[in-house]
């Protein structure tokens, strides 16, 4: 029985994105890998590491965190785009990934970004990998925008989260969406979410040090009474466009199958549950399955 070409759309989700590796490792034990991707954000970063062949080590790298060790490729900043530097970040997937053009990737692979001049939506397919995750994950206000050829580019959340379009644009018969949003209203409570973020603010008091930086580390992760905190704001309200822009995106170009991991209970910032996370990305590719098989043996 012939396979048809298959797309993999990897959603935005910030460190809800730990998923797409048990959702890739699953898909693979399946026998069921993908003749394209697409990655939106954390999606283009397990996306691009996963053609390189690095996902072994991005997976390593996960599970060794803690909130504390997350911090510290946080280079605060006090200038320019956003309140993170990012150099941290973009210096460890160099040394996963070094130069590694999209054209050594082997199969074809899209990195969705956002020009910020225009907010139209950017597809990055070639040239420097790393450069195009890193702009693609660049979310206002956290990290700056990235120059790609003369744009600046933001995250590719704010206009096409789970990019099932790019697939097909592609020439993917089957797509498999893997939608990080879709367990939204499973989410934890105001009350939990800006516990989280107080815990951030806890763990940050070792990494940023200082009177002036202390100050302004209790402005980002703790609010004033019932005031959420900075940081607590631009999570909450990022939650709230992926969610919104996700199911409008999906029912104007819906997948053949919606792989949805039950994310509910966890932050958008808790990168130290990445085990935890893997696990729920595995479980939903099996709750998929059959809608999977069917698909396949339809288009077959």
């Amino acid at each position: 029985m012939a396979i048809p070409t298959i797309g993999l759309a990897l959603g935005s989700g910030v460190a809800h994105g730990w998923a797409h590796i048990g959702v890739l490792e699953r898909l693979e034990e399946l026998g069921i890998k993908p003749d394209v991707v697409a990655g939106t954000s954390i999606g283009a970063l397990v996306g691009g590491v996963y053609l390189a062949g690095e996902l072994d080590t991005l997976k390593k790298w996960a599970l060794s965190l803690s909130r504390s060790g997350m911090l510290r490729y946080f280079d605060l900043q006090f200038s320019g785009g956003g309140l993170i530097g990012g150099r941290r970040l973009a210096k460890l997937l160099n040394e996963s990934l070094g130069d590694k053009p999209f054209e050594k990737l082997g199969k074809p692979f899209i990195a969705i970004a956002t020009e910020l001049a225009t907010g139209h939506e950017i597809w990055i397919r070639r040239g420097d990998l790393v450069q195009a995750i890193t702009a693609s994950y660049a979310l206002p206000g956290f990290f700056p925008p990235v120059q790609v050829d003369g744009r600046w580019l933001v995250d590719g959340a704010l206009t096409n989260p789970v990019p099932v379009s790019v697939c097909r644009a592609l020439g993917a018969r089957l797509v498999i969406a893997v939608n990080l949003n879709a367990d939204f209203f499973g989410r934890s409570s105001h009350a939990a979410r800006e516990s989280t973020l107080t815990d951030w603010q806890s763990a940050s008091m070792p990494v940023f040090t200082g009177d002036p930086v202390n100050a302004i580390r209790k402005r980002l992760f703790k609010g004033t009474g019932d005031t959420p905190s900075l940081f607590g704001v631009m999570v909450n309200a990022l939650d709230i466009v992926q969610d919104r822009l996700s199911r409008s995106r999906l029912a104007g170009d819906p997948p053949d199958v919606v792989v949805a991991p039950r994310l509910g209970d966890f932050g958008l910032l808790d990168f130290e549950h990445a085990e935890a996370m893997m696990l729920r990305g595995r479980e939903s590719v099996d709750r998929a399955l059959p809608a999977l098989n069917q698909a396949l043996a339809v288009l077959a």
